[in-house]
């Protein structure tokens, strides 16, 4: 979720669905960017199998075999896909490695996206789908109306249009000097006289189960 990079957060939800991992997991991966591979991912509780690569081709061949035969119940295509799982990490990362990559990177990218994201993610535990999606929305708009600071198009012109050739002067340029107040500022419904309008989902006929819990 490497979002702060440029000056933006973990968005789509991800208040939602990383706010549901075990312990702070999910403000981890948020804050520092982190890459996960395929078992760490099982492990995480954010996939259900792990294959390799090469294996991809002939888990869809089974699973076509499968579908064609009329067979469709779980535990069936569950234990077709056993199969091909791997249950052991091929490589270790050092623990030093990983700390040092975490901190570099949070130094690295924006302060005030840290501090929004930790916000919501946390008030993320306590609200269903639909209401992280709206408030991840309005925070989006703030952002994009620059309400408090450029860095969303400071990130963007550095890390995407200039790339290795600039790095983004963030503002403020570090955490201590983001307020309570200044992230409040983005949690605020958007008050001007243009036509803006809160997120509104439409309803739907059925619950539709997200992780957790419904929306």
């Amino acid at each position: 979720m490497p979002e702060a990079a440029i000056g933006l957060f973990p968005d789509c939800g991800a208040s939602h669905f990383l706010s549901r991992l075990p312990g702070f997991f999910g403000e981890f991966l948020g804050l520092t960017g982190t890459r996960l591979d395929g078992f760490e991912m099982v492990m995480g509780g954010l996939a259900t199998h792990f294959v390799f690569s090469k294996d991809l081709a002939s888990v869809e061949e089974a699973l076509d075999s499968l579908a064609a035969s009329g067979v469709l119940e779980v535990s069936t295509i569950s234990e077709t896909i056993n199969k091909y799982v791997q249950e052991e990490k091929l490589a270790e990362q050092s623990e030093e490695k990983w700390i040092t990559n975490a901190i570099k990177y949070m130094k690295s990218v924006s302060p005030t996206s840290l501090k929004i994201f930790l916000r919501l993610v946390r008030e993320g535990r306590m609200q269903n789908l639909k209401e992280c999606l709206t408030h991840e929305f309005r925070v989006s708009c703030h952002i994009l109306r620059r309400t408090v600071n450029n860095d969303f198009y400071e990130g963007g012109r550095a890390m995407l249009i200039e790339k290795e050739r600039s790095k983004p002067l963030w503002m403020p340029s570090k955490l201590e000097l983001v307020s309570d107040e200044m992230v409040e500022k983005y949690f605020n419904e958007v008050d001007d006289d243009d036509d803006w309008e809160p997120l509104q989902l439409p309803a739907r006929s059925s619950p539709a189960y997200i992780g957790l819990s419904k929306l």
